[in-house]
């Protein structure tokens, strides 16, 4: 029976089994079927895992400064009292948050600026008759903003009849797409984890059963279970190295040339990489081999044991 405290034992537990004479008798052999096909799916799901990474620290990117840029603005629509024109309104409402402690600019927008931001929703026919609300952008102090009540406050003692949006809403609402993609991205990491463990366990016990004489006969000959179970962590773990090498290295690439089509956007201002995205996904490897060392110990470890009971029984 395995221990788990031999999970990460010193290598002396594995003096009785030299790998060399292991591989001679055909424990390990070089070209074992089916490992080329193992190491094509962790290469897969290293890749896979990378792409969900980079993705997560890209919208968290966008979504940080998106709520950076709605924090440090804010919109005010006014309502022209009677007998004055709304632009009147606007340029007088402009001027009044202009002077107020936390605001660095305010400036009323025309008719076209608004005309812009609404044809791609509205259309052009639409916009023709339709009656635009008279709007004041306001950017505010990043170190000192103002608040919205502060702003009501200044426009309703210069007589002004307007309505004052801070982008509350839409920050909290980005912020949470934010959380939810980093979930979702730490899901889709996980399962391509599981993944990869369960077929590396599946392999390793396959493997023990196919060469259950041999390991009958190590056994017989002195060599402990750790010992064996040792020289399938070690090749597992090397296979899953060099496998989430391959795939770190693929999607390095695939996101170092995404970036360099997108230039200065980073590929979109929804989607923004930088270079160190590339950088990030270098520990990948070493993580596909840590997964591969634990997967590899514990089938290991249920296989030998079921093997000692079958020798036990017989």
């Amino acid at each position: 029976m395995i221990r788990w405290s031999t999970l990460f034992g010193p290598r002396a537990a594995v003096r009785p089994v030299a790998p060399r004479a292991c591989a001679e008798t055909g424990l390990l052999p070089r070209d074992a079927a089916g490992e080329r096909w193992l190491a094509a799916v962790i290469a897969v799901l290293c890749f896979l895992a990378c792409l969900a990474a980079v993705g997560a620290a890209a919208a968290d990117r966008a979504a940080h400064g998106w709520a950076r840029e709605l924090r440090d603005e804010a919109t005010v629509q006014v309502r022209p009292r009677v007998g004055e024109s709304g632009a009147t309104a606007a340029a007088r409402a402009a001027e009044t948050l202009a002077g107020v402690d936390g605001v660095s600019e305010a400036a009323a927008m025309d008719r076209e600026t608004a005309e812009a931001l609404l044809r791609p929703w509205m259309g052009e026919a639409v916009l023709a008759d339709l009656p635009l609300p008279f709007l004041v952008t306001v950017r505010l102090d990043p170190a000192a903003p103002a608040s919205a009540l502060t702003l009501s406050r200044a426009l309703a003692e210069a007589g002004l009849d307007a309505t004052v949006d801070d982008h509350s809403l839409w920050r909290g609402e980005v912020e949470r797409s934010a959380a939810l993609i980093t979930i979702l991205a730490v899901a889709a990491f996980l399962a391509t984890t599981f993944a990869a463990g369960a077929a590396i366990v599946y392999a390793v016990r396959a493997g023990i059963q196919a060469r259950r004489a041999v390991i009958e006969t190590l056994s017989l000959s002195g060599a402990s279970d750790a010992a064996i179970a040792w020289l399938f962590q070690r090749r597992y773990a090397v296979l899953a190295l060099v496998a989430g090498a391959s795939g770190a290295v693929a999607a390095i690439g695939l996101v170092a040339g995404l970036r360099a089509l997108g230039g200065a956007q980073g590929l979109t201002p929804a989607l923004p990489l930088v270079w160190s995205d590339a950088l990030m996904l270098s520990p990948c490897p070493l993580v596909a081999a840590t997964v591969a060392l634990v997967a590899a110990r514990l089938g290991a470890g249920r296989a030998m044991a079921r093997l000692g009971a079958s020798r036990l029984d017989g």
